[in-house]
């Protein structure tokens, strides 16, 4: 995608913890430069300095592309840690936080090699972006309708209906109803700097979402 499309999924996001340190210290340990790690998470250079010298929040679909290139999680990201990779996560224990319109909560540990979140996508919003990743995806509708994109066919999911698919294939979700849509999320983290490509608005993709 443009560099300039995965930025306008999303803008500052005030209720973020600070990120800046945590996103240059993940970069370099992939052994990525920031030219390298702007162009495979979709982003121009500099919005990404912006990100790590704190001038900028990221949204949760920026957080997600870059959890996928540095091969770890949101969690990670975010600076968040599980003790001892405990297996049990406790309803008191999962925080909101919202980014780019949605709002998530971790619903896993750490340090997987998949990443579980509960997540809420209101209608309109504007973190919908089109995704193309290796890797598999699951969801489940928990309540709400979600509208699906899968390649050129659009499918729309009810409460109690679920997804599993290839990651490869060009993906986006959004809220069906005004009440907005709420899902569990599961996907894999693949460990390689090239592990995503996001392809944002203007793309030509058939069928993208306004």
């Amino acid at each position: 995608m443009s560099s300039s499309a995965n930025e306008r999924a999303g803008g500052p996001v005030d209720d973020l913890p600070a990120v800046a340190p945590q996103l240059r210290s993940l970069r370099r340990r992939a052994g990525l430069t920031l030219e390298a790690a702007a162009r495979d998470a979709g982003l121009s250079p500099a919005h990404l300095s912006r990100l790590e010298t704190g001038q900028r929040q990221p949204s949760l679909p920026m957080l997600l592309a870059l959890a996928r290139v540095y091969g770890t999680t949101v969690s990670d990201l975010l600076g968040e840690t599980v003790a001892d990779r405990d297996a049990i996560v406790r309803a008191d224990d999962m925080e909101p936080t919202r980014a780019g319109g949605w709002t998530y909560w971790q619903a896993g540990a750490s340090g997987r090699g998949m990443q579980a979140l509960r997540v809420r996508v209101p209608h309109g919003s504007q973190g919908d972006i089109v995704r193309v990743h290796p890797g598999e995806e699951w969801l489940y509708v928990l309540h709400g309708r979600l509208r699906l994109r899968l390649g050129d066919t659009t499918h729309v999911l009810a409460s109690g209906d679920s997804a599993h698919f290839d990651s490869l294939t060009p993906h986006r979700l959004a809220a069906e109803d005004r009440d907005g849509v709420e899902l569990l999320f599961v996907h894999t983290l693949l460990q390689s700097p090239t592990a995503t490509l996001c392809l944002g608005p203007g793309t030509g993709i058939p069928g993208e979402l306004p």
